[in-house]
């Protein structure tokens, strides 16, 4: 890690150095694309069974494979002692204790070798394979006496064949075999085209061993936990028309010693994330009724262990939960929620469903763009249970942290200020902001660069986030540092249509988008340069994903913007329908119906609706191997740009897919050449 070597230079030096007089230190410089590769993030805390240490893993960029590393580092809280468990050149990951504590469990993945289940015992540090596996292991966890291991993997299965190709003469060079399909999706952004087979969930001894198939067939499943040593719970959908389902599947009990397995739910919609009480006796799950909307928030339910007493604790109260977790003393069920622009663990009581905010302060930090996201982990003595989070804010990312007795924040690491605290970060204003055309409130952030004056002459990007339905914070984001510290002016705004604000609100564009939640991003333009932040004739805009379909929808909709920057965007829902790997929930939930009967609608959504309107120069921009929105979307809005003669340019970036910021060169890529078609078209440049 970065600030390990760094400590064991500085030691080098004490000793061989010659001594020096104190300097006064560099002024403060801004943040640049060479800063991405040194950021540092943690994920996944794990606390002890004794909650006197959090594991948790520790994630750095490496500038010379452009490769994100992962190890898995510990901390003691008494003693706040930092230590690493395991590093090297691999990616370590899903540190998992073991029921006593004695062991570590993580998976592997190391240069030329195949993904790996490992046990650490943590008496010696002693290291030992659990299984290697053809395929990478999926949420691994120990059964309740320690003995086995249960984890999802992708079971492949041979390729489909329709014909015999003749047999080709030695040493001859042919092409490979035609490749079959017989499912709907046959690739999936991030994967590519999809293997053969399905994700079934599996068992192994704790002391090493061959993995046992518990679930074999054509069915996926997923979210793998002990109930007891002898039954594991895990989420699938036995319907044969599972593919064409992506909101239903049910939570299943099977059975380790006979493979049977038996559903325990029965929605009509989706239920998931079970969690197994301390003793056993209940389970705590995650469900959403199938609904005609856009967008529907789980709800935190639980059922006795055999399926019976279905109770939802949430009842009443508008709020998307996950990650349920159960506290030590079984009286409790800790949960991750999005809301008003947070991250927040709230704590819901059984007896009553009462819910309570235990920190508001949750956060990853690991992204280009202040998504809201974060994860956490409850564990330690009944009596005195640690909850371990990850903590960032607008100025550092992520670091881990707990809460303390008095329920204040104490965080064991500093991950980041060796490099962030020579930096003069932008600083955040929020916002309130309404649309005057019907007064809806909603929350926005305005980024100030370093030399930041109110004096109106700034430039500034309205940047818009994905989804729609997914939430902006006002964490750290590289990519709006890098915007702000080329002396743009930053707003970003969670519209209608985000999550975090209740179902209706995100409810609020269903079938009718991208179109007032348009109106309420540009009240968020308008708001800024009321404020006298920014000069009114140097704005621009950007935004990926859904992002990337306003952006284009913007230039269709008004000339006011000076420059714009469409990243990975929806072009046109029939071809998105049809060929993205999304088509079943398109048909499903977005646009709900076939794009050969809902024509109209289809269209009316698609901004290449309005292409024929565009003055605006747009960049276009999508990743070679993006199969969410695949690169033909950019493509048919750049080449009817062209043909225009609309000023436009279009960038494919290598090796990556929908999500651009996947490796540090390719998120650099992405935001260097958007600050360049902006600059290029400053009319004060």
């Amino acid at each position: 890690m970065r600030a390990l070597r760094l400590a064991l230079l500085i030691g080098a030096a004490l000793i061989t150095a010659p001594a020096v007089q104190a300097q006064t230190p560099p002024a403060p410089r801004t943040f640049t694309a060479l800063d991405v590769f040194n950021l540092e993030f943690m994920a996944d805390p794990q606390v002890s069974p004794d909650g006197k240490t959090v594991a948790y893993v520790r994630r750095s960029n490496d500038i010379m494979t452009d490769r994100a590393r992962s190890a898995i580092w510990a901390v003691d809280l008494a003693s706040g002692e930092h230590r690493p468990l395991v590093t090297g050149a691999g990616a370590y990951t899903a540190p998992r204790w073991s029921p006593n504590g004695d062991r570590l469990l993580f998976m592997a993945t190391e240069p030329q070798r195949k993904a790996e289940l490992k046990v650490m015992r943590l008496a010696d540090r002693a290291q030992a394979t659990v299984a290697a596996l053809p395929e990478a292991a999926r949420g691994p966890v120990w059964s309740p006496n320690g003995k086995w291991i249960a984890f999802a993997m992708l079971a492949a299965t041979d390729a489909r064949t329709l014909a015999t190709a003749p047999k080709k003469p030695e040493g001859a060079e042919w092409a490979g075999p035609a490749r079959v399909f017989d499912r709907l999706q046959i690739h999936a952004d991030g994967q590519g085209f999809l293997k053969p087979g399905a994700t079934h969930v599996f068992v192994v001894p704790a002391d090493g061993g061959t993995p046992r198939d518990l679930t074999p067939g054509k069915i996926d499943f997923a979210d793998a936990q002990w109930l007891n040593d002898g039954v594991v719970l895990a989420v699938g959908n036995e319907s044969e028309q599972a593919e064409l389902q992506p909101n239903e599947s049910e939570i299943f009990a099977i059975d380790v010693a006979a493979g049977k397995r038996t559903a325990l739910t029965h929605r009509k919609g989706e239920d998931s994330n079970p969690a197994p009480s301390p003793d056993g006796r209940l389970i705590a799950y995650t469900g959403a009724d199938a609904k005609a909307q856009l967008y529907t928030s789980p709800r935190l339910y639980v059922m006795n262990a055999d399926g019976s007493n279905v109770r939802e604790l949430t009842k009443g109260q508008d709020m998307a939960v996950g990650s349920p977790q159960w506290a030590p003393d079984g009286r409790s069920i800790y949960t991750l929620v999005q809301a008003e622009g947070q991250v927040r663990v709230v704590k819901v009581a059984l007896a009553d469903g009462k819910s309570e905010i235990v920190t508001r302060e949750v956060g990853s930090g690991s992204n280009g763009r202040p998504y809201g996201q974060g994860e956490f982990n409850i564990g330690g003595p009944a009596k005195s249970p640690v909850v371990a989070f990850g903590h960032d804010s607008w100025s550092h990312p992520a670091d881990l942290a707990v809460l303390t007795v008095d329920g204040k924040t104490r965080t064991l690491t500093d991950l980041n200020s060796d490099l962030l605290g020579q930096i003069n970060l932008a600083t955040l204003e929020p916002l309130k902001v309404k649309n005057p055309a019907d007064g809806r409130e909603f929350d926005a952030w305005v980024a100030k660069p370093p030399n930041f004056k109110p004096d109106g002459t700034f430039p500034l990007i309205l940047e818009i986030h994905g989804g729609p339905s997914t939430m902006y914070t006002p964490t750290f984001a590289s990519e709006i540092q890098r915007f702000a510290a080329e002396g743009f002016v930053v707003v970003f705004a969670n519209p209608r249509g985000s999550t975090g604000y209740g179902e209706a609100f995100a409810n609020a564009i269903d079938q009718d988008f991208p179109n007032k939640d348009a109106d309420d991003l540009l009240a968020a333009v308008d708001a800024v340069l009321a404020k006298g932040y920014a000069d009114p004739k140097r704005t621009f805009v950007t935004g990926g994903s859904y992002g990337g379909l306003m952006t284009a929808h913007m230039v269709g909709k008004t000339d006011r913007f000076v420059a714009a920057a469409a990243a990975n965007p929806v072009i046109n829902w029939t071809s998105i329908a049809l060929a993205g790997d999304t088509a079943a929930n398109v048909v499903d939930q977005v646009l709900r119906g076939y794009a050969w009967e809902k024509r109209d609608e289809f269209w009316r959504a698609s901004p290449l609706s309005t292409v024929g309107k565009v003055k605006t120069p747009t960049l276009l921009m999508v990743g070679d191997e993006d199969w969410r929105t695949p690169p033909f979307e950019a493509e048919q809005f750049y080449s009817a740009l062209k043909l225009r003669g609309v000023d436009t340019a279009l960038v494919r970036i290598p090796t990556v897919g929908h999500n651009l910021s996947a490796r540090p060169s390719t998120h650099n890529a992405k935001v260097d050449n958007i600050i360049a078609w902006f600059k290029a078209h400053d009319p004060k440049k």
